[in-house]
């Protein structure tokens, strides 16, 4: 989800439980006990989002908040994690003398959801799990070394209004090199006890500080901020401020990224490890486990896992044997999976094309979008492509949120990096779940309700954020953008990507897949391009577990559908569904599967 989706895995685990306040939360008015309870818990939930206002610093940028260089330089330090340890510890002890039994129905779902989450980020801060991220701070997906400089960059969440704005920023600037020195530090902890990152990733970052070392610092990424200054400021003022800028970037920034690539090319590529999966790492296999709990917020079994996926992969095969016929192709499905690779007319010839297409897209959208959904967020989504120097790195596209006050947009971002290998079978299902009705609707749904809090609003747990925008997808054939052979072909594909990341992601971690392996597998399948391919294997190899979050969120929603509509038959309004899932922000799916049951009983089965 573009900037949100995480810096490092430290701060998404942390960004979940330990959100900053954005502004005071209304208590929802209920009678007596319960709403004593509830002013109880929501003082809790207040005292908790201040407190952890200096605890997360990347989150306060990622909002928009004023930045703090002091507290952005404590990234990466014993001093943090403690402090976290600390703080998670007493509200969950505050939290216990809140009496769950006398909150609103709503109100309790924010107590379980709160309750899961921390103790979780609890559990991530204990010494032995630490042991085993702390010292891989980054990599090349996700990596701090990349997000920073879009995060502090015009377009990001930062203003450059005047003078001012500018000069906060150039003192976030000028405090992130001693972050990246003290991740340097961390990889060397990890050095010291055999905790490494892989040789893949190792090289991707290497080749991600090249190219942002390979510019001077007056055309480097840094000096964005630079190219359009504030025409009220005076002339003096803007040299002034342009050459403090530079400065800054020449003397302290590039040679902290020069530091870090001397490090990682000739001290930590020599160690780090061959294999590609948290198998072969020092106390992977646990830590794998763990990182299914997080992402998916159920406990599961990477080999439950594999076989679910296994499965999901051979349903949608049978349906690709019924699209491929509409196409008067008589081959076998791999044979059209090489046909859909390398026929021109299945692919953009040119970045306008592509973008014409997305534009289409969300002309239909926004058609049908009544029948579905009772409320629509305040604010709009644009549609832009990726930068020239991040879509080497990126998947086919993502989602960056706009602000909860709907003023600055929501980007829906694609992806024109090797533009021959890019489908326009793919345009439909992309939009659905990138923008609207997926990540646009349910982030910007979320983060202007201000009647939930924040850890509602701005939470970013996998499987419902991501399980949502996968759901999103399957609404294409309610609002028949699927008619079309090519267009249902492409959400086809796309669904069986996320299948297929449930056989790869284990594959890989919990069963010994080799990054040639895994990317065969996907080809075989489907009909990816091998660039995308070799981008998400080493996605997965980079974030283990967090592919697995789409299919077994969107599962869980259809399953949840379908049980309402059994249940409530003509009763049932989808709607109101939809309002279930999005109407209380992020939640864990086992909160949500309570909260969706309770929605049913209350509305009552169908008499026959």
């Amino acid at each position: 989800m573009g900037l949100t989706r995480a810096f490092l895995l430290a701060a998404s685990l942390l960004s979940t439980a330990l959100p900053a306040l954005a502004q005071p939360v209304p208590a929802v008015p209920v009678a007596g006990a319960r709403q004593t309870e509830d002013a109880r818990l929501f003082a809790l939930l207040n005292s908790f989002a201040r407190a952890q206002e200096t605890l997360d610093p990347l989150g306060s940028l990622a909002r928009g908040d004023n930045g703090d260089p002091k507290a952005l330089q404590r990234l990466f330090s014993d001093e943090l994690v403690a402090a976290h340890r600390a703080e998670l510890r007493r509200e969950l002890a505050a939290l216990a003398r809140v009496d769950r039994a006398r909150l609103s129905p709503e109100r309790q779902l924010s107590y379980d959801a709160f309750q899961q989450q921390t103790r979780e980020a609890l559990g991530w801060l204990s010494p032995d799990i630490q042991a085993l991220t702390a010292v891989r701070p980054f990599n090349h997906f996700g990596g701090l070394h990349q997000d920073f400089p879009a995060l502090i960059g015009p377009g990001g969440a930062l203003p450059y209004r005047d003078e001012r704005d500018y000069r906060r920023n150039l003192a976030l600037l000028r405090a992130f090199p001693v972050v990246l020195d003290r991740a340097v530090a961390r990889f060397r902890q990890g050095m010291a006890s055999g905790v490494v990152e892989t040789r893949l990733t190792t090289a991707n970052m290497i080749a991600q500080l090249d190219e942002i070392l390979a510019r001077p610092a007056q055309d480097s990424i840094f000096a964005a901020p630079l190219v359009e200054m504030p025409e009220a400021l005076p002339p003096a003022r803007l040299a002034l401020i342009r050459a403090d800028w530079l400065d800054a970037v020449r003397e302290e920034v590039l040679p902290a990224y020069r530091r870090l690539r001397q490090f990682l090319a000739e001290d930590y590529l020599p160690v780090a490890r061959v294999a590609p999966g948290l198998a072969a790492m020092k106390g992977g296999s646990g830590l794998y486990r763990r990182l299914i709990v997080h992402h998916t917020t159920l406990t599961l079994e990477p080999e439950a896992v594999h076989a679910l996926g296994l499965g999901e992969v051979a349903r949608i095969q049978g349906e690709m044997e019924l699209v491929k016929v509409q196409f008067g192709f008589r081959g076998t499905l791999p044979a059209f999976f090489n046909q859909i690779r390398t026929d021109a007319r299945f692919h953009p010839k040119t970045t306008e094309e592509l973008s014409a297409g997305y534009a289409r897209v969300a002309q239909s959208v926004d058609a049908q979008l009544p029948r579905l959904f009772g409320r629509q967020p305040r604010g709009q989504m644009t549609i832009a492509a990726f930068p020239a120097t991040r879509g080497k790195f990126e998947a086919g596209g993502s989602y960056a949120l706009g602000s909860a006050d709907g003023r600055r947009p929501g980007v829906f971002y694609f992806n024109t990096y090797d533009l021959e290998s890019r489908f326009l079978s793919g345009v439909t299902t992309l939009y659905l779940h990138e923008g609207i009705p997926g990540h646009h609707f349910q982030t910007s749904l979320a983060q202007q309700n201000l009647s939930l809090p924040d850890f509602q609003r701005f939470g970013d747990n996998a499987a419902f954020v991501e399980g949502w925008a996968l759901y999103a997808e399957t609404l294409g054939y309610e609002m028949g953008l699927y008619k079309d052979p090519l267009q249902h072909w492409g959400t086809l594909d796309d669904e069986m990507l996320r299948a297929m990341r449930l056989v790869v992601d284990t594959g890989i971690h919990a069963k010994g897949w080799s990054r040639s392996q895994a990317v065969a597998y996907m080809l075989a399948n489907s009909g990816m391009g091998r660039s995308d391919a070799e981008a998400e294997v080493d996605r997965y190899i980079a974030n283990p577990g967090q592919a697995l979050s789409y299919k077994i969120g969107a599962l869980t929603i259809q399953r949840l559908r379908r049980e309402a509509e059994a249940a409530l038959g003509s009763r049932f309004d989808l709607k109101a569904f939809h309002e279930q899932v999005l109407g209380s922000g992020v939640l864990p799916l086992p909160v949500l599967e309570t909260k969706v049951r309770r929605w049913i009983a209350s509305e009552g089965a169908d008499q026959p």
